[in-house]
């Protein structure tokens, strides 16, 4: 008989008692009641435990599985832990029922009120943070008159065809389509609004997606015919709009909230972007305490150097508050907020998005912190309509 046979102290029944200490910050439950606790048991005083969480890209996993550890090796009889994180089955339909993407949990639109505010840089960026949590990602380009997402993620040619479907093109362990890669380079799309809503419908499904945790739709700008006919065709998880803090853009995106709001799609925030500019030097044998005074276009602005001479300042070439104005007036959250460099867009041109070619920098984790947001959302918002387990 194993010395840890009295491990008896503690029952699988304990296990659940002390995992139901465990709160999802999000959905304001407990991770038991939620239904997550998938697993659980004590063999020999080593308690094996499953969490099966609503998607890879949780943001709160790692504070999740922390606390089970901690709650668990606190038991009488307990020399090991072993806490397993899953999102199993996390590619079941989520909402309605669907006929087209079946397979595909949530679609989420990216759209804004006008072009110009970098709305395809946020969708690239945000698939791709996705899908290096884990999750299954797909990006579909619905921009029919733009189409960008190919020169973004490096992609270029048609795309193979199994039967009737055809295959998206992959990179980044992001799934793609785009009319881009079915037209002449040089060739635009002039088309009326029933020829864009048969795009979208095609692209939905007749494009073997396969399961998908989600499916970013990158919109061309304002509220026309594509936001109209991708709401119309498929049940939405939601939207994710793009805006700068300059007026103009702000007052566009709130045409684009009414519009979403009248076609009853959920918004799930906003993404401000170009939201300043930052710019750092040193001025060689300047003291520490000296001040610089920039001309910034719309007036000066004093910087002060350090010990070693060097300052920073962030400037607002777009104005600033825009984001948090819309979040306020209109009740939904600001996602997080981009600043202007021009890595973004070298990034954007060469085909490697800056989540990619630098994933250290304050960009890539501003795009990373703003997917956990939206996956964050998402599944608020997907939990809010499924019964909660007693």
């Amino acid at each position: 008989m194993s010395l840890f046979s009295k491990s008896a102290t503690t029952t699988p029944a304990q296990i659940l008692d002390a995992l139901r200490q465990v709160q999802d910050p999000d959905l304001h439950q407990d991770i038991v009641t939620l239904g997550f606790v998938k697993k659980h048991e004590i063999v020999d005083g080593v308690v094996s435990v499953t969490i099966n969480l609503t998607t890879p890209a949780c943001p709160v996993k790692d504070q999740l599985k922390a606390q089970a550890e901690g709650l668990l090796r606190a038991l009488p009889g307990v020399r090991e832990v072993k806490v397993e994180m899953t999102a199993v089955n996390a590619n079941a339909q989520s909402g309605p029922p669907r006929v087209l993407a079946p397979q595909v949990r949530h679609i989420v639109a990216v759209s804004s009120g006008k072009g110009g505010v970098g709305k395809s840089t946020v969708a690239v960026n945000l698939a791709v943070a996705l899908a290096q949590t884990g999750a299954k990602v797909g990006l579909l380009d619905c921009d029919v008159y733009g189409p960008d997402i190919p020169m973004m993620m490096g992609l270029d040619g048609s795309p193979e065809q199994v039967g009737r479907k055809l295959l998206p093109k992959e990179r980044h362990g992001v799934k793609t389509m785009s009319i881009g890669y079915l037209l002449e380079a040089d060739k635009p799309v002039v088309w009326r609004g029933p020829m864009v809503h048969k795009l979208i419908e095609q692209f939905l499904g007749d494009v073997e997606w396969g399961q998908l945790d989600y499916l970013l739709v990158d919109m061309p700008p304002g509220t026309g015919d594509a936001q109209l006919s991708l709401a119309q065709i498929v049940p939405l998880t939601g939207a994710v709009l793009v805006t700068t803090p300059q007026a103009v853009s702000t007052y566009d995106v709130g045409k684009a909230i009414a519009m979403f709001r009248q076609v009853n799609v959920d918004i799930l925030g906003i993404v401000e972007n170009m939201s300043g500019f930052y710019v750092g030097g040193q001025i060689k044998g300047a003291s520490a305490g000296q001040q610089v005074e920039l001309d910034v276009g719309s007036g000066a602005q004093t910087v002060t150097t350090d010990a070693q001479g060097r300052f920073s300042v962030v400037f607002n070439l777009f104005g600033a508050g825009g984001g948090e104005m819309l979040a306020k007036k209109h009740g939904f959250p600001v996602l997080g907020q981009v600043p202007l460099n021009p890595s973004v867009r070298v990034g954007g041109d060469a085909g490697d998005p800056v989540t990619v070619a630098d994933p250290n920098s304050p960009l890539a984790r501003a795009f990373r912190d703003i997917a956990g947001r939206v996956a964050q959302r998402v599944a608020i918002r997907s939990m809010q309509s499924l019964p909660i387990l007693q």
